[in-house]
């Protein structure tokens, strides 16, 4: 259920920052036809850092309803309290999502016997399936190959969405678990060398403006198809570039405006409008790309 092209799916908002829904039916239609295989929901590019538990709940619930069952959504519930992850899986555990995202506790710094204890919990709460999220250039901590196979072995945690960009790592990681746990890219730039790896899928942030090429991508590399994947993944490749000059979720959304496909490029204070540079610069690259 987890494998090939999941989208890391933006928060679509108006000019006062309330969550515009059209916009987000727009962007679940636009993966269906594309041929995305899933969606994240209020992950790191969703904004959840910004999002109350009331509109993240609402976000979730809605994309599920607009997805109407033809792909799945998987919803992030990470947060730095155990507690409010805890209670996020709760409250979205009967919503219809096909599982979780839960991101390495932030900011605290937790030792690894902490991260452990954390997931447990967070897993022992729900009777869904949970992806790990190993993303230490946003959390500081670092989870270790060592503390994902000992997770692993919990009977509700299937998979990690790898985010370091390090196939060493992933290598290590590999030679812990089971061939059944799934391992996911963060990393879009790495992600064709992922899979190549053995990777399962990707968690993608480039798929949010091209998702037919990244679901292409991984269609052939999980067919061990690699020169086709890499065919598809040169169509993506400066977009996987040109997405992080700024913060996520900051270009990602103002490549989805100048696309039509949300009305606002609005984002939740702290994070702002890009630049003028670095919006010439993904318009340049949206257009050698044939997206804009």
């Amino acid at each position: 259920m987890f494998k090939g092209s999941f989208v890391a799916l933006a928060t679509p908002m108006d000019d006062t920052g309330n969550i515009d829904y059209s916009g987000l039916k727009n962007l679940v239609d636009f993966h269906i036809q594309q041929g995305t295989h899933g969606l994240v929901s209020v992950g790191t590019t969703g904004e959840s850092a910004t999002l109350p538990f009331d509109e993240h709940i609402e976000v979730v619930k809605k994309t599920v309803e607009f997805a109407e069952g033809h792909i799945p959504v998987v919803a992030g519930s990470g947060a730095n309290s155990t507690s409010e992850a805890i209670f996020l899986s709760e409250q979205l555990s009967d919503t219809g999502i096909a599982g979780f995202l839960s991101v390495v506790p932030y900011y605290n710094k937790p030792q690894q016997k902490g991260i452990v204890a954390h997931f447990e919990a967070v897993a022992d709460s729900t009777d869904l399936p949970v992806i790990l999220y190993n993303v230490p250039g946003r959390t500081v901590t670092d989870m270790l190959p060592e503390t994902v196979a000992e997770l692993s072995l919990h009977k509700k945690i299937v998979g990690l969405k790898d985010a370091t960009g390090d196939m060493q790592r992933l290598k290590q990681t590999q030679s812990l678990v089971s061939d059944e746990f799934l391992m996911l890219s963060g990393d879009d730039p790495s992600s064709l060398a992922f899979l190549k790896e053995g990777g399962h899928g990707v968690i993608s942030v480039t798929a949010n403006v091209m998702p037919n090429a990244i679901a292409n991508m991984c269609n052939a590399a999980l067919e061990k198809d690699f020169e086709k994947a890499e065919a598809f993944n040169n169509t993506a490749k400066e977009l996987h570039e040109a997405l992080f000059i700024e913060p996520n979720p900051v270009i990602p959304k103002w490549a989805l405006y100048k696309m039509g496909l949300i009305k606002s490029p609005y984002l939740r204070l702290p994070l702002v409008l890009p630049e003028l540079d670095s919006k010439n610069v993904i318009e340049e690259v949206m257009l050698n790309a044939g997206i804009l």
